[in-house]
């Protein structure tokens, strides 16, 4: 893991796969000037794709490279437009276009296979491929953004300086932070913080 990102800044469950892809970029913007897109660092696609569970634990990736983070930050950055253009009632008509082009593509096929412990695993039927996980994540974005329950339950974190975006499913509708450890209780301290400074003064 790169120094100075921790578990929480790589890999955040916002509750669709292609939310959680969108969630990369806040990494890439808390980043200096110049700094090197975090999805095109060695291995960091293919811990991301396993972590997000498009490719199963000891999935060979030798094949994963620059081209395929480069792939993968378009899309990325294409679904981030058409989530927040859908949160502020406005439209983001070139990324639709660009997320459904990949969308068409066919997603990967999958096998479940004997472990040596007797158990059933999932396994892909082929070499991992680019164009077909982008079409995964793609193909989950179309599915979000046409689902009128999933659509309304959209939010963007109320925390300072954090623009991540998951499924509300709280009972209620009621959660204000992407995580309650992390921007929560950021803003639970800046409180206790405030009030301390007035009861000084």
């Amino acid at each position: 893991m790169t120094a100075g990102m921790g578990s929480y800044d790589w890999r955040f469950d916002s509750g669709r796969i292609c939310l959680d892809l969108v969630a990369t970029s806040e990494t890439a913007s808390g980043m200096a000037s110049g700094a090197e897109e975090p999805l095109a660092e060695a291995g960091r696609l293919g811990q991301w794709l396993v972590g997000a569970g498009l490719v199963p634990a000891g999935t060979p990736l030798a094949a994963v490279d620059g081209h395929w983070a480069a792939r993968f930050v378009e899309l990325r950055d294409c679904v981030g437009q058409l989530v927040r253009a859908q949160i502020e009632g406005r439209c983001a008509e070139f990324a639709l276009e660009r997320v459904n082009v990949f969308a068409a593509g066919r997603p990967p096929g999958v096998r479940a296979v004997r472990a040596p412990d007797g158990s059933l695993v999932r396994t892909l039927s082929a070499a991992p491929d680019c164009e077909a996980l982008l079409a995964a994540v793609a193909r989950d974005a179309v599915e979000l953004l046409t689902d009128p329950v999933s659509r309304a339950r959209l939010r963007r974190c109320e925390g300072d300086n954090c623009r991540r975006v998951y499924l509300d499913t709280s009972r209620g509708r009621r959660r204000r932070w992407c995580s309650s450890e992390v921007c929560g209780n950021r803003e639970r301290v800046a409180r206790h913080r405030r009030r301390a400074a007035v009861a000084r003064a």
